[in-house]
């Protein structure tokens, strides 16, 4: 996973896979070779261009490294780190350190086994790239002939790798004619099997038998359990929408209810007013019972809105919210009632503050907050909405009043 994750450019996950890896106990060590893992981080780190995690982690994977082909292979990464670091003198010891140590690790005869095939493709892999390393040394250093052997010699090395899959695949394909006379032997032997099976049928068909009848009374007991934990299921599903119905109740009855009684108010004095015949005034009180019903209808689509969202007819929508215009926006249904009680509104949220939330949800919590403030305020009082910053994160959202 973590080899693909490089593959990928998704270092950081390389590096998260790969340092849980490096926590396992000794015993599980003998499956997996630690000195891999560490290499493969420093790597993920190299191509970040994080070059003092990658040191560490290389320097790490050769403390106790015995395999000398894998040996070849961490020097030559050292040797990129510092190349890509502009450290020539540094990178080109490392290259040669390279270079010696894979001229001295000898090929296995025996290619014929896939695990030594595999080690004989690994040598001659290195093998050709510590050469090519040396040739791009050599000519950096401008001794071009130097480099041209080193060329050829890369491209020896290139060659017998390809040659070596050239063998294995034909070693592959008399495994493969081996393989198929050896299956008509087996199925010679398959044949006589078969005869031998006969005997056995009948037996066969009684152990169906009883299989069968027992598969049945467990299918007929797995339905009644499914039935009964179904039936349970929809008394509880019912319990809860029983639950959201009483919840409804409760906030249609607190939201409407200030809403009703100012209307209720309006109306009195509005027949009062008939009477005199103060056209100014009826003017100004049809206006306020105007507003009073729309906040009123507005209340109503908002509960509408939170009651299909506790019935998970709709969703919970998180969204960007300026806390000023909703503020604006609830306490405009309320100014009729501020305006009964004679209060003092001031809506001092800063018109830059930000929230994340659910509109609707949000609204009815604004709105069980002033309507509040304002049952629980005496006459000319005041009614004020503010915020103030506790981190970068967040705020408070103040409701205050003089109740």
């Amino acid at each position: 996973m973590a080899e693909i994750a490089i593959e990928n450019d998704e270092y950081e996950k390389a590096i998260s896979i790969l340092r849980e890896l490096t926590q396992l106990s000794d015993e599980e060590y003998q499956l997996i070779n630690k000195n891999i893992i560490l290499n493969n981080i420093g790597i993920a780190y190299l191509c970040q261009k994080k070059y003092a995690n990658a040191s560490f982690y290389f320097q790490e994977s050769i403390k106790n490294e015995k395999d000398s082909i894998e040996l070849i292979g961490r020097y030559n990464n050292i040797a990129n780190l510092y190349y890509n670091q502009y450290m020539d003198d540094i990178a080109i010891n490392y290259f040669t350190y390279a270079y010696d140590l894979s001229k001295k690790v000898k090929l296995s005869p025996n290619t014929t086994v896939p695990s030594l095939f595999r080690r004989n493709n690994k040598i001659l892999e290195e093998k050709y790239i510590s050469a090519f390393n040396m040739a791009i040394v050599e000519e950096n250093r401008k001794n071009f002939q130097k480099s041209l052997d080193y060329l050829k010699e890369s491209a020896s090395w290139k060659d017998s790798l390809n040659n070596q899959n050239n063998i294995y695949a034909v070693a592959q394909k008399e495994k493969e004619l081996a393989v198929a006379i050896k299956q008509q032997e087996v199925d010679l032997l398959q044949v006589e099997n078969e005869l031998k099976e006969t005997q056995r049928t009948i037996f066969l068909y009684l152990a169906i038998g009883l299989f069968l009848f027992l598969s049945v009374g467990a299918y007929f007991f797995v339905e009644k359990v499914k039935t009964t934990k179904i039936i349970a299921a929809q008394r509880e599903a019912l319990d809860e929408l029983n639950m959201t119905k009483d919840k409804l109740f409760s906030i249609v009855s607190h939201d409407l209810r200030s809403s009703v009684n100012a209307l209720k108010t309006s109306n009195k004095v509005l027949i009062d007013n008939l009477k005199s015949k103060d056209i100014s005034a009826l003017e100004n009180l049809l206006q306020k019972n105007s507003n009073i019903v729309n906040g009123a209808y507005g209340l109503l689509d908002n509960l509408l809105n939170w009651a299909l969202l506790q019935t998970e007819q709709q969703y919970f929508h998180v969204e960007k919210l300026f806390l000023y215009v909703l503020a604006e926006h609830v306490s405009y249904n309320y100014r009729a009632l501020m305006s009964d009680k004679q209060l003092v509104f001031e809506n001092s949220i800063s018109k830059k503050d930000v929230a994340y939330a659910d509109r609707e949800s949000l609204k009815i919590i604004l709105r069980n907050l002033i309507d509040n403030a304002i049952k629980f305020s005496k006459q000319k009082g005041s009614l004020r909405i503010y915020t103030r910053t506790t981190d970068k994160s967040y705020c408070d959202l103040v409701v205050e009043d003089t109740g």
